[in-house]
């Protein structure tokens, strides 16, 4: 897999918010610090079989790579729940979106959505709505239409771009040393 260059000067971001129902991604590009909304929106999963399903979110994803061309992804982990079948389903729907991913060689990192919702909203325990709503501010939109699955991938993507910033502040502060 690809990694990382923390020293392009724009970079475009695709997050993913997996889903065996309805998978959400955001494309968001970074230029100079300033982010920009490229595209987004949510797979309506569909098929017969689990199978199909996972398909489904694999080759849905696989074209919104291949006509945006995001240089890094940002995916939600698994966040388990009491019903073990759900997380099950759920982490093999994050694998279906990895897979896509892996076919591009792009470089993929996991994001707790504790870690998302803090980096954005200030506290790991903010409802979905608030973060949709620093989503659109961050993006300089006043509204962004869809589901939440679409302003959480958005989050996922600027989450990643931000902590990526820091991340390079890091590596520029040790090379001073």
């Amino acid at each position: 897999m690809a990694s990382i260059s923390l020293t392009a000067k724009t970079i475009t971001a695709l997050g993913i918010d997996p889903g065996s129902n309805a998978t959400g991604w955001g494309v968001v590009r970074e230029c100079s610090g300033r982010l920009e909304l490229v595209a987004c929106g949510v797979l309506r999963v569909k098929g017969n079989t689990f199978p199909e399903r996972l398909a489904c979110i694999y080759h849905g994803l696989h074209h919104i790579i291949d006509e945006y061309r995001p240089d890094e992804v940002g995916v939600e982990q698994v966040f388990s729940s009491k019903n073990v079948m759900s997380t099950i389903k759920l982490a093999q729907a994050r694998g279906a979106a990895i897979a896509a991913c892996a076919s591009f060689d792009l470089p993929v990192l996991d994001y707790e959505p504790s870690l998302v919702k803090k980096t954005l909203v200030g506290t790991g325990r903010a409802e979905k709505e608030q973060v949709a709503y620093m989503v659109a501010r961050l993006l300089g939109q006043a509204h962004i239409d869809g589901p939440l699955d679409t302003t959480d991938a958005l989050g996922i993507a600027v989450c990643h771009l931000t902590l990526r910033r820091f991340r390079r502040l890091e590596e520029l502060q040790k090379a001073e040393l």
